[in-house]
């Protein structure tokens, strides 16, 4: 698999502000990467300077095997962070508008219908919902059927249907042999779709790999959340226990275990609100890496389980 991107040492500052520093990593040619961190880390700073809509303060990039300003921009397709196109434009005039910037561009109405939005080409763009605006904007980036294509947190404000139709969309494209680079602060949407994923904060990559390595390497074990004012030295069982402030977290904890564990509760007279099961995810692999939080906007795995409880 040839690279179709490629970033080395990539330092850029803003004053005192070191945005990233000494970033270095490649994607693929037909590649899914994920870039995941909190708000400041240097994320779209770094989608900037790929796409050559910024400089570099040292360090070097490539796309498509050549400096960005001089790649053909019909090959490379932007959906940027914030995009404010006008609002009075219908959904099929403001697609086609973008569609008249190339050669050979596709069928606006096509574009729309990849999005999910066939029966709103005639909608204003300031009438449609925030999410229908922002898969509006994924439609204008797909005109020019790009090589590759940059997204900077594209499912923001879209309901997860919405979300869930955007994801099968990139999956196609990547399909088809279209190199995707994303950032996003939703774990399930890493996960789901990238191949590899990067971790960043501060500026640096900490970590990449794909989802899967990544949390086998820095995940840790699965864990049972117990909401409960029992203290931990009442319930030693086995398990290593954590105690927070909402309760015990027991770690290590398989599915086959929990009612193993609930018995055990039982029997030592344990009252609780409530259990919940959580495999280790991106979110846990990055707290580990960074000892940060990815904040609210960051969405868990599929794969967390609550079960109702109370006193027992």
């Amino acid at each position: 698999m040839s690279d179709a991107l490629v970033a080395e040492n990539v330092r850029k500052e803003y004053g005192d502000t070191v945005a990233l520093d000494g970033v270095s990593l490649s994607v693929g040619a037909g590649e899914v990467f994920a870039l995941i961190g909190p708000n400041g880390a240097g994320k779209t700073t770094l989608i900037r300077s790929l796409t050559g809509t910024t400089t570099p303060d040292g360090g070097s990039v490539s796309v498509l095997g050549v400096p960005p300003g001089s790649v053909e921009k019909s090959r490379v397709g932007l959906l940027p962070q914030s995009f404010d196109p006008p609002a009075r434009l219908s959904a099929r005039e403001l697609v086609a508008y973008y569609a008249g910037l190339y050669d050979g561009a596709r069928d606006p109405d096509d574009a729309l219908a990849d999005v999910g939005l066939s029966d709103t080409g005639d909608t204003w763009y300031e009438n449609l919902s925030g999410g229908q605006q922002r898969r509006v904007c994924v439609a204008a980036t797909l005109v020019n059927d790009p090589d590759i294509l940059f997204l900077d947190e594209p499912t923001t404000g879209i309901d997860p249907a919405g979300r869930r139709a955007l994801w099968s969309l990139v999956e196609d494209l990547a399909a088809g042999g279209t190199t995707v680079f994303l950032t996003t602060h939703y774990m399930a949407e890493a996960e789901q779709l990238a191949d590899r994923v990067g971790l960043l904060a501060d500026g640096e990559i900490v970590a990449v790999g794909t989802p899967e390595s990544l949390i086998g390497e820095h995940g840790g074990e699965s864990r049972l959340v117990v909401e409960t004012a029992t203290p931990r030295t009442s319930v030693e069982m086995g398990y290593t226990v954590e105690e927070t402030e909402s309760g015990l977290v027991f770690d290590g904890v398989t599915p086959a275990d929990i009612g193993e564990v609930v018995s055990d509760l039982n029997a030592r007279g344990v009252e609780y609100e409530s259990l919940t099961w959580t495999e280790p995810d991106l979110e846990d692999v990055y707290l580990r890496l960074t000892g940060a939080s990815l904040g609210p906007e960051a969405t868990r795995r599929a794969g967390e389980a609550a079960i109702a409880g109370g006193d027992r």
